[in-house]
């Protein structure tokens, strides 16, 4: 965990300069998201949107003419993989959707939200509502943060020396093993999508879930194997798949791994807690596209329903703002990032069969 060696940046504030001091941690928070407002950081970008759901949209028809247009052929498999890419935008928007970032209207952001997220990518809307709102609120806060609960993956030495034989063997390459696996995460968040439609929890708009879900994978399914021969469909599915999956995964993987883990009980307060428990991705308006915004991650988690193309702005006045205040602000590159998760996955794995060891940065910010 590095934070940004870069100078920080000289921003001019409006009207309300960042005050609060360390003994008002309410009066800091406020004070920043005061400055955020004044500079109109908060206002929706409609536009904006529009035009990402049209390219995307415009992306998707050249995707289907040329899937038409090449019919019997291996390079369908350029298509598939150009689909995952896409799905994967359509996600994007569904994620900045369910944080109210697209409109003023919350009905009208979940009505759009779970029509992207259900008809278009294929996953529950509701299940990643109720999910990615807990991870929010409690961003690396063991027995409250579900993306921290022990998986496939586990993030936690204390887990990992609970585990045996061929799954604790496996763990102590988890790092190694992450990207690979995450070819199957597609697979992963479309069940997930099912089981939380057809299941016994509540489920807002339940019957509009199960009918996007299902008309969605059975049209999807119907076109690719009444189309291609049947091993040329599996292959289309599954390189979609894994390319959707990996790009799911390798954007939102860099936000949180690897940064500290606060104890259930942990007494930090709402800004620093988003902050240290989040990591920044460096780089420009590709970076913006390629992350859908993720990149700009503790901006977004002090800012939730800031629209994306303010988060650049926002990123300047937060690390101005922290620095003052001297509050640890990690922002990396893409690649560094990647190395970070890797190595930090592979030392919790070393616990795997054994005894969990202390983890220094979890108890620097624990109470």
């Amino acid at each position: 965990m590095s934070a940004s060696a870069h100078p920080q940046p000289t921003v001019t504030f409006t009207r309300t300069r960042p005050g609060g001091d360390r003994k008002s941690p309410t009066s800091e928070y406020s004070s920043l998201l005061n400055t955020v407002r004044d500079a109109g950081l908060l206002r929706r970008a409609r536009g904006f949107y529009i035009a990402m759901f049209a390219g995307i949209t415009l992306a998707l028809g050249g995707v289907i003419t040329g899937f038409i247009l090449l019919g019997d052929s291996w390079f369908q498999l350029l298509m598939a993989a150009a689909l995952g890419v896409i799905l994967t935008q359509y996600a994007f928007l569904a994620h900045e959707a369910s944080h109210r970032q697209i409109f003023t209207s919350g009905k009208l952001n979940d009505a759009v939200g779970r029509t992207l997220a259900n008809l278009f990518v294929g996953i529950s809307y509701q299940w990643w509502m109720t999910k990615h709102s807990r991870h929010h609120a409690n961003p690396n806060i063991v027995g409250k943060d579900p993306d921290i609960e022990p998986d496939f993956v586990v993030f936690r030495e204390e887990d990992a020396a609970k585990t045996k034989g061929l799954y604790a063997w496996l763990l102590k390459r988890q790092g190694y093993l992450f990207f690979p696996a995450l070819m199957l995460e597609g697979l992963n968040l479309h069940m997930h999508g099912f089981r939380t439609a057809f299941g016994k929890g509540k489920v807002q708009e339940r019957w509009i879930e199960i009918t996007m879900l299902t008309t969605r994978m059975g049209a999807y399914l119907a076109v690719i194997f009444l189309t291609l021969p049947i091993g040329m469909a599996f292959a289309f599915i599954g390189v979609q798949m894994a390319v959707f999956g990996v790009y799911m995964g390798a954007s939102f993987a860099p936000n949180h791994k690897g940064m500290p883990i606060l104890p259930h009980d942990s007494k930090v307060d709402f800004l620093r807690r988003q902050v240290l428990t989040s990591r920044n991705i460096r780089g420009g308006w590709f970076m913006d596209t390629f992350m859908g915004g993720l990149n700009y991650q503790i901006e977004h988690h002090l800012f939730p329903n800031m629209p994306r193309p303010h988060l650049r702005k926002a990123n300047e006045i937060a690390k101005e703002y922290c620095a003052t205040h001297n509050i640890p602000f990690t922002e990396v590159g893409l690649l560094t990032s990647y190395g970070i998760v890797v190595q930090y996955l592979n030392r919790v794995g070393l616990a795997a069969g054994g005894d969990p060891f202390d983890c220094p940065a979890a108890a620097q910010f624990g109470r």
